[in-house]
C-alpha cells in the first residue's frame, strides 16, 4: 500500500525547495524575535537590581543633603521601580501567576514569600456554589448522583470599603448506576491560578493610575488588613492585567489614528537623564 501523500507539499522541486527556504527565515525570524524578547528581560531584571541599589544607598545616606529632597529622589525611584516590575511581569513573567518574577524580586522578599500564605480568618467570606450543568442526572447512563466531595478556590476580591474572600465551592458528584463522576469546571479568572478578583485587580489599577498611589504604599495599606501583598507580587498583577488590556488598547489606538488630525498637549515635561539623580522632582 502507498502513503498517502500530503495534499500541501508541491511535487515541483524547485517550489520544495523555496517553501524550505521560506520556513527557515520564518524559523530564524522566530528565535531572534525571542532572543530579542530575553534580552529585554535581562535589561529590566537589571535595571531592577540596579533601583534597589540605588535605593538602599539613599535610605541610608544622612548626610549632605536635605531629608527633603532625598525622600523624593527615594520616592521617584519607588515608582521606577513600580514601573520596571510590572514591565517585566507583562513581557517575561514565570508560568506560575502568583510568582511574580523570581529573577526580579529581591533575596529577601522571595526568602519570606516561600509558599502561598492562607488568607487570613478575619475576612468575610462568601461561597459561591458551581454544580454541573447536566443537573442531578449523570450524562452518561442518566442516573442519579449521589456528592463524594467537593474542591473549593479561595479567591481574595474587594468591595468598595472592604476586602472579602469568595470561596468558589464545586462539588463532585458520582452516578449510582455507572460510578461516574462529574463536577463542575473553575470559572475562569483574570490571571490563571492567580488568587485576585477582577474587583481587587481593578482596585489596584485604579488606584494606580487614577490616584497615583504606587505599589510600596498600596502594599503597606494592604497589611494593614493583615494581607501579605508584597510590591512585587501587585507589580506582577499589574503587568498581566496590562497584557489582558492590551486587545483594547490596540483599538482604541487604531481608532484614534484613524482621525484626519490628533490633537494633543504640548506642555513640556522635564525628563529624568538615564543614570543621573537630577529632576526627580516632578512625579510622573
Amino acid at each position: 500500500m502507498t502513503p498517502h501523500a500530503d495534499s500541501t507539499m508541491p511535487d515541483d522541486p524547485a517550489a520544495l525547495a523555496a517553501m524550505i527556504a521560506a520556513l527557515r527565515g520564518e524559523l530564524a525570524e522566530e528565535r531572534t524575535a525571542r532572543r530579542i524578547a530575553e534580552l529585554g528581560l535581562q535589561a529590566k531584571t537589571l535595571e531592577a537590581e540596579r533601583l534597589r541599589v540605588q535605593i538602599a544607598r539613599l535610605r541610608h545616606e544622612r548626610f549632605g543633603r536635605s531629608s527633603e529632597r532625598l525622600a523624593g529622589e527615594v520616592e521617584q525611584l519607588e515608582l521606577r521601580l513600580d514601573e520596571v516590575l510590572a514591565d517585566i511581569a507583562a513581557t517575561g513573567g514565570t508560568n506560575d501567576a502568583e510568582d511574580e518574577t523570581a529573577s526580579a524580586v529581591a533575596p529577601e522578599e522571595k526568602a519570606r514569600r516561600r509558599g502561598r500564605k492562607p488568607l487570613p480568618d478575619s475576612l468575610p467570606r462568601r461561597d459561591v456554589e458551581h454544580l454541573p450543568a447536566e443537573g442531578c442526572a449523570c450524562r452518561s447512563c442518566g442516573g442519579a448522583l449521589r456528592k463524594v466531595g467537593e474542591d473549593v478556590t479561595e479567591i481574595l476580591e474587594y468591595r468598595p470599603g472592604r476586602f472579602e474572600v469568595v470561596r468558589h465551592v464545586r462539588p463532585t458528584f458520582s452516578c449510582r448506576t455507572c460510578e461516574a463522576m462529574t463536577q463542575a469546571p473553575m470559572p475562569a479568572m483574570p490571571i490563571e491560578r492567580g488568587r485576585p478578583g477582577p474587583g481587587l485587580l481593578a482596585h489596584v489599577l485604579v488606584s494606580k493610575y487614577c490616584d497615583h498611589l504606587p505599589l510600596y504604599r498600596q502594599s503597606e495599606i494592604y497589611a494593614r488588613d493583615g494581607l501579605d501583598l508584597p510590591r512585587a507580587l501587585l507589580a506582577g498583577w499589574v503587568g498581566r492585567s496590562a497584557a489582558l488590556a492590551e486587545p483594547m488598547a490596540a483599538y482604541i489606538g487604531r481608532h484614534t489614528l484613524a482621525g484626519p488630525r490628533v490633537h494633543a498637549d504640548d506642555t513640556p515635561m522635564p525628563m529624568l537623564s538615564p543614570g543621573t539623580l537630577a529632576g526627580l522632582r516632578f512625579r510622573p
